[in-house]
């Protein structure tokens, strides 16, 4: 995806010191000008009660949790939303997301529960795990419509939500969302989907930083609902939580990149997401072997990629499997690192080979020197370790320069190419 956000007027360009994001200025010119060319919808997420984690663990730490909440929004919308997305922090713990890609109303809800579910993951703080419940505001704008009232009209239906007891979306228009499809419904749809492996897949090509050598890929889900359209992974794992359809969903994925991946060549790596209910339920390990054997793909080419938000539950207990599984051969890499509060013991516990920076960490190592700074310090306690250095999220030729001087092994990101189909992969490979 292009940088996020798009660029705008410097006069208007009032972004916020502490996530980066536009404000409320820059938002409202988006606004205008996507009224100007169609329609724009968005969403306004508020954290609820964010004052009380000021309060109770001090403002160094809240404005910590806030630049996360931002981080997983702006991830969010470059996987669901694409180029015609925007993020813009609009003041304390309020975000507006908007976007210009045509979509109904139970599609923009259903992105909105994703959202929000994702914003709901627990994040570690002091000991402790804190869980924040957001509100969301949904409006579809009216072609011409400035964006001035858009945000007014968001903003009172935030209002009535922060207000009120036990109701988390609202619609601004004052209507109530009518789903075509229920939520039950929906669930059905993708057991059905599952059964006839309508789940489709895309790979994310990953290169050598220092000579641009194609050398692996990482597996990503979509799933084209016939009435929704395009589902991207975060709502499709939103709706397979519902129905507690994670860990067959993950399967899913899993078994057919492998199938995949048995007949590309042989120098080429895979790299799939492993997610906590993958850990929680059954035992991951003997899945795994059961699946790599039957592929034919070989373990030793296969990374699994972790967050720390995977480990939360039971650290140790994943720990244990993965080094299981790093008995097998295969490797196992920290995604999203530099986000979340990985420390020394996180590192020296894991069986860990790889350490995958978040791309809000590459995103400005060309201009900022300080940013540069932070990601010469990863890079040698990485080599420290004896663990690799991959960079998520390159987009232009300045950040891979930075990346080599510096000593990173591996990206992945639009300078080079977008998430691609497992043929156009395969004819990569061949040039």
């Amino acid at each position: 995806m292009d940088a996020f956000p798009k660029p705008l007027p410097a006069s208007i360009d009032d972004r916020d010191m502490l996530t980066g994001l536009p404000g409320v200025d820059a938002a409202c010119a988006w606004l205008d000008r996507a009224g100007q060319d169609g329609f724009a919808q968005a969403m306004l997420v508020g954290l609820h009660r964010f004052q009380s984690v000021n309060l109770a663990y001090g403002k160094a730490a809240g404005d910590r949790v806030l630049a996360e909440i931002a981080r997983r929004i702006v991830d969010f919308a470059r996987e669901e939303l694409g180029t015609q997305g925007f993020v813009a922090r609009m003041g304390g713990g309020e975000f507006l997301v908007a976007s210009t890609v045509a979509a109904s109303r139970e599609r923009w809800q259903w992105q909105a529960e994703a959202l929000a579910r994702s914003i709901a993951r627990p994040i570690p703080l002091a000991g402790d795990q804190l869980r924040l419940a957001p509100r969301t505001a949904l409006l579809r704008g009216q072609p011409g419509e400035r964006g001035a009232p858009v945000l007014d009209r968001l903003d009172q239906a935030l209002l009535s939500l922060q207000r009120g007891a036990g109701r988390r979306i609202l619609w601004a228009d004052g209507s109530h969302a009518v789903r075509g499809r229920s939520a039950a419904r929906l669930e059905a749809d993708l057991i059905g989907a599952l059964d006839r492996s309508e789940i489709s897949l895309l790979f994310q090509p990953q290169f050598t930083v220092a000579d641009g050598r194609l050398i692996g890929a990482e597996a990503l889900a979509r799933w084209r609902h016939p009435e929704l359209g395009l589902v991207g992974a975060e709502t499709l794992f939103a709706i397979a939580e519902r129905g507690d359809h994670i860990s067959q969903l993950s399967h899913h994925i899993a078994e057919r990149a492998l199938a995949e991946a048995a007949a590309w060549p042989d120098d080429l790596r895979l790299s799939l997401n492993v997610t906590a209910e993958d850990f929680a339920v059954g035992d991951l390990a003997a899945a795994m072997r059961a699946l790599v054997a039957a592929s034919g793909f070989p373990a030793e080419r296969l990374t699994l990629e972790i967050t720390e938000q995977t480990l939360i539950a039971d650290f140790e207990a994943c720990a244990e499997t993965l080094r299981e599984l790093a008995g097998m051969g295969m490797r196992v890499a920290l995604d999203d690192f530099g986000t979340g509060f990985a420390n020394f013991r996180t590192l020296r516990a894991l069986p860990l080979d790889a350490l995958k920076l978040d791309q809000s960490l590459v995103r400005d190592i060309a201009q900022d020197p300080r940013d540069r700074a932070i990601l010469r310090a990863i890079v040698a306690m990485a080599r420290a370790l004896d663990l690799k250095v991959v960079a998520e999220g390159v987009e232009d030729a300045a950040q891979l320069a930075v990346l080599n001087e510096e000593g990173c092994a591996v990206f992945q990101g639009f300078l080079r190419s977008g998430p691609v189909d497992g043929a156009a992969l395969a004819a990569m490979a061949r040039d």
